[in-house]
C-alpha cells in the first residue's frame, strides 16, 4: 500500500488538495455537498470550498435555499471531492455550524460587486413564473445599491463550516484494486486504517 496512515487526515488532505490545485483544470475546490431532511430524504449538489483548516471546511450559501433549510433542520452532511485527473477522491462526513458574522462579512466583501448583487437578487430554490424575473431583480438591486460603495451582506446569506468526524481517501488502481483509507474521530484523536474497496 502506498498511503501512509500515520499522520493526520488534514495532512493528507493538504497534500492532495495542493496537487489538485496544480493539476485539475477546472474548479479543484468543487465538492459535492449532501444534505438530508429530518425524515432522511437526501439531496446533493456541487458547491465550492472557500476555506479550510483543522477547524473544518467552509462554504457559503443562501440560508433560505433548500440546502440552507435542510442544514438548519438536520446539520449532518457529507462532502465528496473527486479529481478525475488525479484519480483520487476524498469523502468527509460531519456536522455543520454557521461561521461567525465577521467571517461571513469578510468573505462577502471579497466577492465581485455583481456577485454580491446576485446574492440579494436570487430567491434561491424558490420558483418564479417569468423567464426574466431573476434578471429584473438583479437590475432592481443594482439600482438600489448604486450609490453605496459597500454592499451589505444579506441577512439570509452566510457560511457553514463542516467539522469532520470521518475522512475517507480513495485512489484508483487497475483491476478494481483501489486503495481506501478511513480516519474516524475518537474524541479528539484520529484513528486511521485501510478498508476494502
Amino acid at each position: 500500500m502506498s498511503l501512509d496512515i500515520s499522520g493526520s487526515p488534514y495532512e493528507l488532505f493538504a497534500d492532495w488538495f495542493q496537487e489538485a490545485q496544480q493539476k485539475e483544470s477546472a474548479d479543484p475546490n468543487a465538492m459535492a455537498l449532501a444534505t438530508a431532511t429530518v425524515g432522511g430524504m437526501p439531496s446533493v449538489r456541487m458547491v465550492l470550498l472557500k476555506g479550510w483548516s483543522e477547524k473544518g471546511f467552509v462554504f457559503y450559501t443562501n440560508l433560505e435555499s433548500r440546502k440552507g433549510v435542510e442544514l438548519h433542520d438536520n446539520p449532518n452532511v457529507a462532502l465528496c471531492f473527486h479529481w478525475k485527473s488525479l484519480e483520487k477522491q476524498i469523502r468527509i462526513e460531519g456536522p455543520v455550524e454557521l461561521v461567525d458574522e465577521a467571517q461571513a462579512d469578510a468573505y462577502f466583501n471579497s466577492r465581485p460587486r455583481d456577485s454580491q448583487i446576485g446574492a440579494w437578487a436570487s430567491k434561491q430554490s424558490r420558483p418564479y413564473e417569468q423567464a426574466d424575473a431573476l434578471a429584473q431583480r438583479f437590475e432592481s438591486y443594482r439600482a438600489k445599491f448604486s450609490t453605496l460603495e459597500t454592499i451589505p451582506r444579506p441577512p439570509f446569506w452566510s457560511g457553514y463550516i463542516v467539522k469532520p468526524d470521518l475522512f475517507e481517501f480513495w485512489v484508483n488502481h487497475v483491476n478494481r484494486l483501489h486503495e481506501r483509507i478511513e480516519y474516524k474521530r475518537v474524541e479528539d484523536e484520529w484513528s486511521g486504517g485501510w478498508i476494502y474497496p
